[in-house]
């Protein structure tokens, strides 16, 4: 039997999608430079805006901040209905370089609440990058190629966690903090690159040619229609049960591993190295996992997908921060199952394909920002509480991996999603 050949992809196309890639890749690096950089920053910062700055402050200090951060990513969802109505190709620009310039401009930082006020702004376009992104892929591939390119698209994100891992490695290790954050103004390359030489979708051309100003006006009351209610709040969920976990794994990796570094008594610079190689490992398991993904999705359906997602997710954040990180020599063993986490996180993936197929065109841009970004919301409430625990408690690891129950919830919302395996992007 002859193999099915896939449709050619065009030279817009093509660009559309790196333009996307590389997006979504700088957008992933400037997430997590601050996840490596936050015990650095938080030693200099805190004592110059007159607070302490023991472990238990920076930990404290930095899940405040974060949550901060997330605050601000989940204002993110306004770039959906904008993209409804004015063009995925414009926003996906716009959204980048806000977040570029803001994560920039957080070098000249002087104290902790000019870092906060610069990752609050920085979130607002780093969250309407992924629904940008997602969404053009979505609509300018074609349908026989559309759900390996989410695959694809995702695994920029977590490229951009291993560039974070080498620029930490010899900028970071060399310069300090304050260069690592003058790397993310990169970005500004690309979003000049986006405006100049990419088109709008056709499928978006045609559905706007159609649609009246006034009906291309109200695409957040359609998301909210009888008719997509329960799936948008049920997205929204998953979404927002996914982004708790990769954040209680990413963020606080590195001071997990700083932590062991000095019980094993590395120095401080072998500490950063051994950071950036444990942000690569959970880094090169995340593309593995979001290459995985279209495949499993296609062959197991969506929900049966992410729900083994969700389960490894759950095993690995409660062996790895709740027992290994506590076992003596603990080290390599943490180590290896961050490569396995990274796997499980690569359930990202699975929202870049399964998102975009349940909504209409004059709608998508709007309902993939919302269930992307208001779970944002609710990941702020949980970094909120996690660091009142961590305050409370005096233990990181074991508040981390609390952070596993969500998943276990998770397999209880799943049942209610949409299954659209088989099925064409509407």
């Amino acid at each position: 039997m002859n193999a099915v050949v896939p449709t050619k992809l065009n030279r817009q196309q093509v660009l559309g999608f790196w333009a996307s890639w590389f997006g979504w890749t700088l957008d992933g690096m400037d997430s997590v430079i601050y996840a490596l950089v936050l015990t650095p920053a938080l030693k200099e910062l805190l004592p110059q805006s007159g607070l302490p700055s023991s472990p238990a402050d920076i930990a404290y200090a930095g899940s405040i901040l974060f949550a901060v951060f997330l605050m601000g990513w989940g204002l993110s969802f306004l770039w959906g209905p904008i993209a409804d109505r004015f063009g995925r190709t414009k926003c996906l620009a716009a959204s980048i370089l806000i977040f570029s310039v803001f994560t920039g401009a957080a070098a000249l930082s002087h104290n902790v609440w000019e870092l906060g006020l610069f990752r609050f702004l920085a979130g607002i376009g780093i969250g309407g990058e992924w629904a940008m992104a997602g969404t053009y892929v979505a609509e300018a591939w074609p349908e026989d190629r559309r759900k390996q390119g989410a695959g694809y698209l995702q695994t920029g994100y977590y490229a951009g966690f291993f560039l974070a891992a080498a620029l930490n490695f010899t900028v970071g290790a060399q310069y300090g903090w304050r260069a690592m954050f003058l790397c993310g103004a990169a970005p500004v390359l690309v979003a000049l690159f986006t405006l100049a030489r990419v088109k709008e979708p056709k499928r978006w051309e045609k559905a706007h040619e159609k649609v009246s100003a006034q009906s291309a006006a109200k695409p957040m009351a359609l998301i909210f229609s009888p008719q997509y209610l329960r799936r948008t709040i049920v997205n929204t969920l998953l979404v927002s049960i996914a982004i708790v976990g990769l954040w209680a794994g990413t963020v606080y990796e590195p001071t997990a591993l700083l932590g062991l570094a000095k019980t094993a008594g590395l120095s401080a610079a072998d500490g950063v190295k051994l950071v950036s190689l444990g942000t690569a490992i959970l880094s090169i398991g995340t593309i593995l996992g979001c290459l995985l993904a279209p495949q499993l999705a296609e062959r197991y359906g969506r929900k049966k997908t992410l729900a083994g997602y969700f389960t490894g997710m759950a095993v690995t954040i409660a062996l790895g921060f709740g027992w290994i990180l506590y076992l003596p020599g603990g080290l390599v063993p943490f180590l290896t199952i961050l490569f396995f986490l990274g796997l499980a996180g690569g359930n990202f993936a699975i929202f870049s394909l399964w998102l975009p197929e349940q909504y209409t065109t004059q709608m998508r841009a709007t309902a993939f920002a919302f269930c992307t970004s208001f779970g944002r919301f609710l990941g702020a409430a949980a970094n909120f509480a996690i660091a009142g625990l961590i305050a409370w408690t005096g233990s990181l690891g074991h508040v981390i991996a609390l952070t596993a129950i969500p998943f276990v919830l998770g397999l209880a919302v799943i049942p209610f999603a949409l299954e659209t395996r088989g099925q064409k992007l509407p």
